[in-house]
């Protein structure tokens, strides 16, 4: 369906030359499901570039113990290496202060000559959007794209404009990917001395291993 639809995209779009998606978040780690949700976004919407952003302080995880942000920023280059549409961006990590989305959006914007960028998030993060700091800048600056989250409720563009009335909205709703697979899940196996495979590409688990990352002190 077109952007702006509610369900799914059903077919490859053609690249649209400079179009760009950034997917945040802590990546403590990147993991797979990270990995799906970009190349199904990036296909699904034509998108040129995907820029994976981590976040240096997120807002919504005050207080929360992080791997240090260069530690997860280099897991993050180490797990996009191998795609060419896929970048690391150091949007949030070379500011001050709280890393909020309507920031990162109007300063990729910039960086790239001013176009919409899409904002990638999954429908859990949807449900919290009208908490964050400044949305309607968010709305405003880029186009919406939500894929579905496990256990959480799907939303679509209803949800949406009732909880911004009068707000212009650009979202897209995607049916997939659904992969149940979580940081919180990978951390607490690597602490209980579990595999990971699978779930994390190779270079990732091995730096995981290397740098002793997530076990019991």
């Amino acid at each position: 369906m077109s952007p702006g639809a509610t369900g799914a995209v059903a077919s490859a779009a053609t690249v649209v030359a400079g179009s760009v998606g950034i997917l945040g978040g802590t990546f403590d780690p990147i993991h797979v499901g990270h990995l799906a949700i970009a190349e199904e976004v990036r296909e699904a919407l034509g998108l040129e570039r995907i820029l994976f952003v981590p976040a240096l302080h997120p807002p919504h995880k005050p207080g929360v113990p992080l791997a240090p942000a260069e530690t997860r920023a280099r897991l993050v280059a180490l797990a996009i290496a191998g795609n060419p549409a896929f970048a690391l961006s150091r949007v949030e990590l070379d500011r001050p202060g709280p890393s909020y989305a309507a920031d990162t959006v109007e300063l990729v914007a910039a960086a790239t000559g001013g176009g919409r960028p899409t904002f990638v998030l999954s429908a859990e993060a949807l449900a919290g959007l009208p908490a964050w700091h400044e949305p309607e800048r968010l709305l405003a600056a880029s186009r919406l794209a939500v894929v579905p989250r496990a256990g959480s409720p799907a939303l679509d563009a209803a949800w949406l404009k009732g909880r911004f009335p009068g707000v212009a909205i650009d979202a897209v709703f995607l049916d997939g990917p659904s992969l149940a697979v979580s940081a919180t899940a990978i951390r607490a196996r690597v602490a209980a001395g579990r595999s990971i495979r699978y779930l994390v590409p190779d270079a990732v688990a091995a730096a995981i291993a290397e740098d002793r990352l997530y076990r019991p002190a």
